[in-house]
């Protein structure tokens, strides 16, 4: 975030007018900045580099280098933003490569103004946007087979943080977590942040993307 408190955005799209079209609503918000556009995946590394934004709006297809790439590359970095994944199809086999790769979660880009802003404001704060129905199926029909390795690192949590994940897993906030265990929505934050730490994933997106891997929650499970 820069000093007057706004939060930096890079635009990295192939399509000129769908930069145009998220640029026009991101500068309409007070708090929010577009710093920089670029049209493909390298592009989008290097002004990341140059720029250093607070958050990128990455498109999963992009010429030169693709937006999975260039997520990974871009998360590698030593001042390394948010990332946000941006898809034109429902089930994007490339989201689920994406939501690997680091990226704090994707949002289609027919989504509506208002889908778009909550997207950046909720990454931005070290959330993830998972809670979208798209992300969850696209977990299921994706859902790749056991990870010995997912297996091994979801066996150190407790009880508790295994059925904490699995609200993580069916999209519920904190507060919805608490609810359906009775517990305290600060209970479920200090389970989250131990379950990040046993998992060594960066975000609730990745603990979920390990969920599946280690089977704790299967396909069409809810």
């Amino acid at each position: 975030m820069s000093g007057d408190g706004q939060v930096r955005v890079l635009l990295a799209d192939d399509q000129a007018l769908v930069r145009a079209g998220f640029r026009m609503v991101v500068d309409s918000q007070p708090e929010l900045t577009v710093v920089g556009e670029a049209g493909d995946g390298l592009a989008a590394v290097e002004l990341t580099r140059r720029l250093a934004p607070d958050l990128v709006l990455m498109d999963v297809r992009m010429p030169v280098l693709d937006g999975v790439e260039a997520t990974r590359r871009v998360l590698a970095l030593p001042r390394a933003p948010k990332v946000v994944m941006l898809t034109t199809y429902d089930l994007d086999e490339h989201a689920l490569a994406a939501l690997r790769a680091g990226a704090g979660g994707f949002l289609l880009k027919d989504a509506t103004p208002e889908e778009l802003l909550t997207a950046i404001r909720t990454v931005h704060a070290g959330d993830a946007v998972l809670a979208a129905s798209t992300t969850r199926r696209l977990l299921d029909r994706l859902a790749p087979p056991l990870d010995p390795a997912a297996a091994r690192s979801a066996a150190t949590l407790t009880g508790r943080e295994r059925e904490v994940l699995t609200g993580l897993a069916r999209g519920w906030s904190n507060a919805e977590i608490a609810e359906w265990l009775a517990v305290a929505p600060g209970t479920v934050k200090t389970h989250v942040g131990n379950i990040l730490a046993k998992l060594r994933v960066r975000d609730r997106v990745q603990a979920v993307v390990l969920a599946y891997e280690a089977g704790v929650v299967r396909p069409g499970e809810r």
